[in-house]
């Protein structure tokens, strides 16, 4: 009784270990940290600039812009979600080991999202101003971005253990994982516009939760056998 009580502890132990792990490896390296982040920050920022100072079409393009924008971020990180631990031989003892690899997948996932989803949902707000949103669009698009971005990165790591050790990763990736972006963007973008036309918003945050759940169960598992068949 008393194994059988410790074992989720240790694997629970473990998760958090390798959260640690990828969280301290990452910020030692912050330019590959602050790269998603600029990159949104210039993209959405361009959009004013090329299309004018025309404040109704500004607020009419703002969720697509902001939404495409942080989408195109969180993909500049995906190829190197796998890579460090392929070309270190670290990602050989993580499917050797006891530990269940859609979990650790799922913690890789998790850093990623902790590292270049999150940090783009904290800036979005700011760059929403800039368009001319008011604070309750800010909010749902905030939302939107909270429940998105998540799925971004479990569905991205599907396609970067799909093209890993692949001549041309990048691109591949890109074609791999854009069209399975595509609902998450039109929901994502789509809450924020209902709302603005008084069709309310709640259709869109229940859908990007659904895409979420299945994502949380079924993109590690897909993740780990990806990754199994790469290693062969």
């Amino acid at each position: 009784m008393s194994a059988i009580r410790l074992e989720p502890l240790n694997l629970a132990w473990v998760l958090g270990a390798m959260l640690r792990r990828e969280m301290s490896v990452a910020l030692r390296q912050k330019g590959e940290v602050l790269t998603p982040l600029v990159f949104f920050v210039v993209v959405a920022s361009l959009f004013p600039l090329g299309v004018g100072p025309e404040s109704a079409l500004l607020l009419r393009m703002a969720p697509g812009v902001l939404w495409v924008s942080a989408l195109l971020a969180a993909m500049l990180s995906l190829q190197r979600l796998f890579s460090a631990d392929y070309a270190d031989g670290s990602l050989e003892q993580m499917v050797l080991s006891g530990t269940p690899l859609a979990l650790l997948v799922a913690v890789k996932a998790l850093s990623h999202f902790l590292l270049s989803g999150l940090p783009l949902v904290l800036m979005a707000p700011v760059l929403g101003l800039q368009f001319g949103l008011d604070a309750r669009a800010l909010g749902i698009l905030v939302l939107t971005l909270l429940l998105g971005t998540p799925t971004l990165s479990l569905i991205g790591s599907i396609g970067a253990a799909l093209t890993l050790g692949v001549r041309g990763a990048g691109v591949l990736l890109a074609l791999l994982v854009l069209p399975l972006f595509i609902p998450v963007l039109i929901f994502g973008a789509g809450a924020v516009e209902a709302d603005a036309a008084g069709l309310g918003f709640g259709g869109h945050l229940s859908l990007l939760a659904a895409l979420l759940v299945l994502s949380v169960f079924f993109a590690p598992l897909a993740t780990a056998t990806a990754l199994r068949i790469s290693l062969e």
